[in-house]
């Protein structure tokens, strides 16, 4: 099958969260499937081009119409470590992609209607014909209304589409220039409910509704989180719209990159391990107290790596630190905090702690050490508002790394209680889980799997082994989308 993958992102050249490591590893996993798979992204200032191998000329004349006139591009093509991609650049007085940032300009709405476009206008011009064209999250929203409203009259009937959200919260809330702009037009007719107006706001589109509504398939990251965008207020208003469409919609697991997190082969940690030689994992356990000048000792090691915002349920993460000191284990965090009023509370408590020998704040990110917590730490807490998916957790097994994490989400389809999930054997059971979003819920969980480090440690390393068994990796996820475009691609539209 040829699949083009359309997006903001792909890690590692373009990265500022998970969507590039999806885009990523789930075109490297279809293409090792025997898929070809080809990606169209906007070609940024401030990307990483030493990530690109080979960049050439693909294709020098790409007129784009826009507004009533056209838009010069330029179309480069080169390998991300071994992924074929086409950049996307406009000649336009607008610079849409020379900001020196991906996203936060205020016309970030034009900026990647007009990628949509453009992205569509090369399928077309280079008479590339893709059996299933997958886009992600609001950014590309509009390519499948102006594929079945306007490409689809031009040559391109037969391509079908599978849009994923990624992330609810942003949506593409724009108004009647991008109909204008695009060449869409009629704002009579896309302004309808059950085209592209946004819900709740009879003056305004919204690209990841007309998303919704003009794919052949829709997903999200997550079983669970599927059903949460369709039951709860985690759908940021698209509840009515998902519900409409629910017979397209559904959830599919993200993967991790086994090549990239995997403690066999990691190179970014002073010793290796597997589960069969799971007492290696200690020494880098020392390694990390040594850089972080922490006590050696025999108290369980206690970790949060990711964003310290609402979110990510940024109050019980300050709690953990505590609960954990008050527990006798130690506490190593490392995050980047979104909002100066966060970064400000954590930058106190950094300094409040500083000499306490059993906990490090670290603010800011660092790969190459976030790859060493990951081997060292005993237990990681993810006690998230919400979670799409949620990657740290699936690291967290991969390492070894017993996760105690909030039931929402990804985390409900990953993490399996140790002392209360009844719908997994013993043998499967990889975690603790609570539900609460209250002290005392977080508590409880931490105190069962510090309970069990201390008093019980052959249990707590078959449980630290089993999490390490699971296979989070693409393989799967990448069959399940096979699956939807096999689907889409032998229906009509």
């Amino acid at each position: 099958m040829y699949i083009v993958q359309i997006a903001s992102e792909c890690a590692p050249v373009i990265k500022a969260g998970g969507l590039g490591d999806v885009v990523y590893g789930l075109s490297r996993e279809l293409e090792n499937q025997g898929h070809c798979v080809e990606l169209i992204l906007p070609m940024y200032d401030c990307m990483r081009y030493d990530h690109i191998w080979g960049i050439h000329d693909a294709y020098k004349d790409l007129w784009v119409p826009w507004y009533d006139g056209q838009i010069h591009c330029s179309v480069y093509c080169g390998w991300v470590h071994g992924r074929v991609c086409f950049f996307i650049e406009a000649h336009s007085e607008d610079n849409f992609f020379h900001r020196g940032c991906y996203y936060g300009c205020d016309d970030d709405n034009m900026r990647f209607a007009f990628f949509s476009k453009a992205a569509l206008q090369f399928l077309q011009q280079s008479n590339k014909c893709p059996d299933v064209i997958h886009c992600h999250d609001w950014q590309t929203g509009l390519i499948p209304v102006m594929l079945y409203e306007m490409y689809k009259y031009h040559g391109m009937e037969y391509q079908r589409i599978c849009y994923t959200i990624h992330n609810f919260k942003h949506q593409g809330i724009c108004g009647n220039e991008v109909l204008k702009a695009t060449g869409l037009n009629r704002p009579e007719y896309y302004f309808q409910y059950d085209k592209v107006r946004d819900n709740f706001n009879g003056f305004a589109l919204n690209m990841m509704k007309g998303g919704i509504v003009y794919s052949n398939a829709v997903t999200t990251v997550s079983p669970h989180h599927a059903w949460e965008a369709l039951h709860t207020e985690i759908n940021c208003g698209l509840g009515h719209t998902l519900d409409i469409h629910q017979g397209k919609f559904q959830g599919v697991l993200n993967g991790i990159d086994f090549e990239f997190w995997s403690p066999d082969v990691d190179k970014y940690i002073p010793n290796n391990y597997t589960t069969e030689d799971f007492e290696q994992k200690a020494y880098n356990k020392k390694a990390l107290r040594e850089r972080l000048n922490l006590d050696d000792s025999n108290k369980p090691l206690i970790a949060y790596i990711g964003r310290l915002d609402a979110q990510k349920g940024v109050h019980l993460v300050h709690h953990a630190i505590y609960h954990a000191l008050e527990r006798q284990a130690q506490f190593v965090l490392l995050g980047a905090a979104t909002e100066p009023s966060i970064h400000s509370w954590f930058a106190h408590e950094k300094k409040f702690l500083a000499d306490d020998p059993d906990v490090h704040i670290e603010l800011g990110f660092n790969e190459e050490l976030s790859h060493l917590i990951y081997a060292a730490a005993d237990m990681i807490v993810v006690p998230s508002n919400y979670e799409p998916c949620g990657l740290t957790q699936m690291i967290g097994l991969k390492y070894g790394t017993v996760p105690i994490v909030r039931g929402v989400g990804g985390l409900v389809n990953t993490v399996f209680d140790w002392d209360y999930d009844t719908m997994h054997t013993p043998e499967e059971r990889n975690g603790f889980v609570f539900f609460e979003t209250d002290n005392y819920a977080l508590e409880s969980a931490m105190g069962r799997a510090i309970d069990l480090y201390n008093l019980s440690p052959e249990l707590f390393c078959n449980l630290a082994i089993q999490g390490m068994k699971c296979d989070n990796s693409w393989k799967y996820p990448a069959e399940d989308y096979v699956e939807i475009y096999e689907t889409i691609r032998h229906k009509h539209n």
